[in-house]
């Protein structure tokens, strides 16, 4: 193995020199332009891609070297164990890779952390680590596109494409790399075989073990669910290119979900006073045309959480007076101040001094920093943050606004006013002056807007997230009064039209419900409560939906019943196979059409 270890390390040792030193470049001139901890999520899932991409191009490049078949059987025949080869290669593999991407992002940490007063959290180490484990899932990516069958190579995209869609956060995204890392490693040394048939592009099993199938198997059923996302997406970009397609139209219907979704907010207010018989509605739609209408929300869905890994925003606050820039610490749950004119500290900035806070916040309108329950305020002036807004128990802040002399706070269960006032006449915690329980639940909320009238305020709800898919709730329109006592009255309620007919928005589902619930389940896996992913009120599928993917479920069995009888399985694998069709329908076909090959048939003597 030593041996093994020490050739591929030479053989890339100049790639991986060179890699190295123009990513530490990379990294020193990003440095010196920008602050690397500070920077936006998006910035970070960028350079990821670059380093998957890099790791994919190893792999593929490293076991395609060995493709050749003298290569592949002098490779193999070595009095080692095929397992204890790859392990050698793969091995060689993460340290060139450890070597080009971990050490410069380690190295520029610690030149941040040592000889600059930038914020450099435990969080950004870990950082670092995800990179390179981001890596090396997409290196074992390469090496099994060049190791496996050529039917089913690809099947390790599937987890690249899962960990840029998961929601985790933290250190449960690290150990959602991790897992994805194990059974990539696990796919690599069940395709490393050393007998013929293991051939790269050979028509061989994934293995004789049961646990070579799953592992094999499961992942590409999951990819073939993708393919027919894909293939619905490709019909789409076809329906678009027609011109027919409802949300490409040249004028949308205006009552359509589209139109109301786009719709600046007097329109959106007009829209939803309509079918309003209220005796001031005509006069409330003319004012809607003149006055200020406010678009107040949500803007907040989704909070920092401490010791995530990005950032959903940089959270940082300018002290013009004092030239100070103050940047929040994960670590100390604080601001940590570096001064503009020499880059030196300027100590730390916390709640009414130096207290912690509970959590990392969002910057808001008007100095505002808001946690998932507490909106704090600072005050350039006296350079010091105050608690001003509570949110009540089992409530979780998602937005807040101005709305000229009142200040809107939505959370997810109710909307609340202020005066604004009260904040510039006090520095402690402000009341609210009126509270709306929100008619629906925040996950399918998409907009509010409001409207001062003189005795009180026209707000109108619209409920219309996911209708494209199998994940939104029926979409309406609800426009409520509340004056200034606090008195609710609901003005008037319509429903959107959505163009979707339910084949469309649950073509992501019938195909096969399990893996859809499946998937679901991976991607929202330590990811935390996130109220505009868990507080939806999911409409019940459609009988003639589950109709349809009862139907491609015992289609799927039937054709599994006529394939595996041509195919050479042991009579538990014939089982699983079909257990696999009935229950997961279209994808599992699709794999076992991939994955096992038919029964050779003897040649008659005509043939012959």
């Amino acid at each position: 193995m030593r041996d093994f270890f020490r050739a591929e390390m030479l053989r890339f040792r100049s790639w991986t020199i060179a890699y190295a030193l123009i990513h530490l470049f990379a990294l020193v001139l990003m440095a010196r332009v920008v602050d690397p901890a500070q920077q936006p999520d998006r910035i970070y899932q960028l350079v990821g891609l670059v380093y998957a991409i890099s790791g994919l191009l190893l792999g593929l490049y490293q076991m395609g070297g060995y493709r050749r078949p003298g290569t592949w059987l002098n490779l193999l025949h070595r009095p080692l164990s095929a397992t204890r080869i790859a392990l050698a290669l793969l091995a060689a593999g993460a340290a060139l890779l450890a070597i080009a991407v971990l050490l410069p992002l380690l190295a520029i940490a610690g030149w941040q952390e040592t000889m600059t007063a930038r914020v450099l959290d435990t969080r950004h180490l870990f950082l670092c680590l995800s990179a390179l484990l981001v890596t090396l899932c997409a290196y074992l990516v390469g090496c099994y596109a060049m190791l496996a069958n050529k039917r089913y190579a690809f099947s390790g995209f599937i987890f690249l494409i899962g960990l840029a869609l998961a929601d985790a956060v933290g250190m449960g995204a690290i150990a959602l790399q991790c897992l994805a890392l194990a059974w990539l490693l696990a796919m690599v040394l069940f395709a490393f075989k050393p007998d013929l048939s293991g051939l790269p592009g050979s028509r061989s099993a994934p293995g004789t073990a049961f646990a070579g199938v799953i592992a094999t198997a499961l992942p590409l059923q999951m990819t073939m669910w993708f393919v027919l996302l894909l293939a619905g997406v490709v019909v789409e970009t076809a329906w678009i290119a027609s011109g027919s397609h409802p949300n490409n139209l040249a004028v949308n219907p205006p009552d359509s979900v589209k139109a109301a979704n786009y719709a600046d907010a007097k329109t959106l207010m007009v829209m939803g006073l309509q079918a309003s018989t209220a005796a001031e509605a005509a006069d409330w739609r003319e004012q809607a045309g003149v006055a200020e209408v406010f678009d107040i929300g949500p803007n907040a869905a989704e909070l920092p959480v401490r010791n995530s890994l990005m950032n959903v925003a940089p959270i940082g606050l300018h002290d013009e007076q004092r030239r100070i820039r103050w940047e929040f610490s994960h670590d100390s749950l604080k601001f940590e101040g570096m001064r503009v004119a020499d880059s030196g500290a300027a100590g730390s900035l916390g709640i009414e001094g130096n207290g912690a806070f509970p959590a990392p916040p969002l910057p808001g309108p008007e100095g505002m920093l808001l946690t998932a329950h507490t909106i704090y305020q600072y005050d350039r002036l006296a350079n010091v943050i105050l608690p001003r807004i509570k949110a009540p128990a089992g409530e979780t802040i998602t937005g807040g606004d101005r709305i000229g002399d009142r200040v809107a706070v939505l959370t997810d269960r109710a909307l609340y006013f202020f005066d604004a006032r009260d904040f510039r006449n006090n520095t402690g915690l402000v009341s609210p002056r009126q509270r709306m329980p929100l008619p629906g639940k925040t996950g399918n909320l998409t907009r509010i807007v409001l409207m001062p009238l003189v005795d009180g305020s026209l707000v109108s709800f619209l409920f219309s997230a996911h209708q494209h898919n199998a994940e939104g709730a029926p979409a309406y329109q609800l426009t409520q009064r509340i004056d200034e006592g606090g008195r609710i009255q609901d003005i008037a309620r319509r429903t959107p039209q959505v163009p979707y007919g339910p084949s469309w928005r649950y073509q992501n589902w019938y195909p096969s419900p399990l893996l859809y619930g499946a998937k679901n389940a991976v991607l929202d896996v330590f990811s935390g409560y996130v109220p505009i992913q868990d507080d939806k009120n999911l409409a019940p599928v459609p009988r003639s939906m589950k109709l349809l993917a009862a139907g491609l479920m015992g289609l799927s069995l039937l054709a599994a019943i006529w394939r595996t009888r041509r195919a050479v399985l042991s009579r538990s694998a014939r089982v699983a196979w079909l257990l696999a069709c009935a229950l997961l329908s279209v994808p599992a076909l699709m794999s076992l059409w991939l994955m096992v090959p038919l029964r050779e048939r003897e040649p008659t003597p005509t043939q012959a």
